[in-house]
């Protein structure tokens, strides 16, 4: 195939002068719309304005400048099929394609909600139908989408090198992705629209279809374990101000370091005074508030050293050096995160190379937004996250005994560890600091056993501890070995067909009980 003729009509311009260049300097003619051609005469650049090609003036103040018989005869036609007709009705061959659109993406339209004539002329017709044509008729048709190609086809036509059939068909391929992407943003502009007038809840609306389309971001070193492989993948239309924290340091980021990372920055992030969470294997073995960041750190750790090793720490606060020197000292860590670090601290760390260091840079997150998706073979479970406004106004106290104030604070404190324990969850808190936390037993007795054997192992003799439960108590028997351990309050959602016998128990043991009436089960 040789290339005769060659369309070319760009939004973005950048590197199209070196490609029109090329083509002129191999006698290939070159067809362009106004103002392509203004850029490639203004360069000295000979073309052919299709307005002259096609005897049809561009109306519609330029919407309608491609939309002609003659260009999709000679975009569509095929030379061996169709002989006849194209010698026939002089139909040009017209056999490269260079196009790119209007960028609907990148409009900010939030201004133009109320009048739908001024954003809809900003969605391009003309460039969609071209790239479209010529994508079908790939076996004949080169098309070019995508500026990084320039440079490739620029050698190719240069060195008078032919264009394989696997070489024409990726560029469709390409053309038709490109044009899908167009396509999906409109819908999605559109789609919010139309919510909007109709006042439609989005993030409450579970659609028939959902389309999410991914592009790879990097390789990740391994999955959960070193034979699996893995990689992150991230929307589209993801942008360098999505990312919800910056590595700053350390060894790269493996799969469950993402994760963790995830669940330590969103639990941590649910607490307005300093806080500090520790994390391993996705559940939280310590966390605590307390005045300041080292206080929190020490009885964060205190809850289960054992387990902290090698955990990911997540802080809500500034970390300062005096931290980093009693974190660093005081065990092996994998990664920290944290709003940010200060010079000295960074100093400091920058010593221990491997420790991954996160920082969010105090950005704000929203982890509400957005659908939790999970794939099981070619099914994907998808449901709304595990969403608590902690409306303390609906819990009730079912008990005889009334919680005093501080149980109460711990009780709160420890609801919203339990939403990031897997079930079945028990977390013991004292003075606003979790003392040992049972968690992914397959029985909720199994549960208080094993929070009540850390406790046993810590050697930590404390009275008037607090226990969250995410979910209700089937049996009494929890109640009994919770007393136990000097447990004086209890929060639990309620619901059980027991509860009437759990409420009695703790009644006989003159202990207070919450019920939240909302449970976190994390599987």
């Amino acid at each position: 195939m040789k290339i005769k003729n060659a369309l070319i009509s760009v939004f973005n311009k950048s590197k199209i002068i070196s490609l029109s260049q090329a083509l002129v300097k191999k006698k290939i003619n070159i067809l362009s719309t106004q103002g392509t051609r203004k850029i490639l005469k203004s360069k000295k650049i000979p073309c052919l304005k299709i307005s002259d090609f096609t005897k049809y003036k561009e109306t519609l103040n330029g919407q309608i400048k491609t939309l002609h018989p003659k260009i999709y005869s000679g975009i569509l036609h095929d030379p061996t099929l169709d002989s006849k007709i194209v010698k026939k009705e002089k139909i040009l061959s017209i056999n490269l394609i260079i196009v790119n659109f209007y960028p609907f993406e990148e409009k900010n339209h939030t201004h133009l909600q109320k009048n739908i004539k001024n954003y809809t002329k900003y969605i391009d017709i003309g460039g969609p139908s071209l790239i479209r044509a010529a994508a079908k008729n790939y076996k004949n048709v080169i098309v070019v989408v995508d500026i990084q190609d320039y440079k490739y086809i620029v050698k190719k036509i240069l060195n008078n090198e032919h264009f394989s059939y696997s070489e024409r068909l990726k560029f469709a391929m390409k053309a038709f992705k490109y044009s899908a992407k167009y396509e999906k943003k409109i819908y999605e502009f559109f789609k919010k629209k139309y919510y909007i007038k109709n006042k439609i809840n989005v993030k409450k609306t579970f659609p028939q279809k959902i389309t999410i389309t991914l592009k790879k971001k990097e390789k990740l070193i391994y999955g959960e374990n070193p034979h699996q492989k893995s990689s992150i993948y991230v929307e589209e239309n993801f942008q360098k101000k999505d990312e919800i924290f910056e590595k700053i340091q350390g060894k790269k980021l493996s799969y469950n370091n993402i994760l963790d990372a995830n669940i330590a920055l969103e639990c941590v992030s649910q607490f307005k005074k300093p806080t500090c969470v520790i994390i391993k294997h996705g559940n939280p073995c310590g966390a605590s508030t307390k005045e300041n960041l080292l206080k929190a750190y020490k009885n964060a750790y205190k809850c289960d050293p054992n387990s902290a090793f090698g955990g990911v720490i997540a802080c809500n606060k500034k970390i300062r050096s005096h931290v980093i020197k009693k974190i660093i000292n005081n065990q092996f860590v994998e990664m920290i995160i944290a709003p940010n670090l200060s010079l000295n601290a960074k100093k400091i760390v920058n010593n221990k190379k491997k420790i991954r260091i996160l920082i969010t840079n105090n950005k704000k997150i929203n982890f509400f937004e957005k659908l939790e998706i999970r794939t099981i073979n070619h099914q994907f479970l998808i449901q709304e996250k595990d969403y608590d406004n902690f409306n303390y106004k609906k819990w009730e106290i079912v008990s005889l005994k009334k919680p005093n104030k501080i149980e109460i604070k711990d009780a709160i404190f420890g609801w919203k560890i339990s939403k990031f324990v897997k079930s079945n969850g028990i977390v013991y808190v004292h003075n606003k600091s979790t003392i040992s936390i049972g968690c992914g037993q397959t029985s909720r007795i199994l549960a208080v056993h094993n929070a009540n054997t850390k406790i046993q192992h810590n050697n930590r003799k404390l009275k008037h501890i607090t226990m969250a439960s995410d979910a209700f108590f089937p049996f009494k028997d929890n109640i009994q070995e919770a007393r136990k351990f000097h447990v004086s309050c209890i929060i639990q959602p309620g619901g059980s067909i027991r509860d009437k016998e759990i409420i009695q128990e703790v009644n006989k043991n003159k202990m207070s009980m919450i019920f939240t009436n909302i449970r976190h089960f994390k599987h």
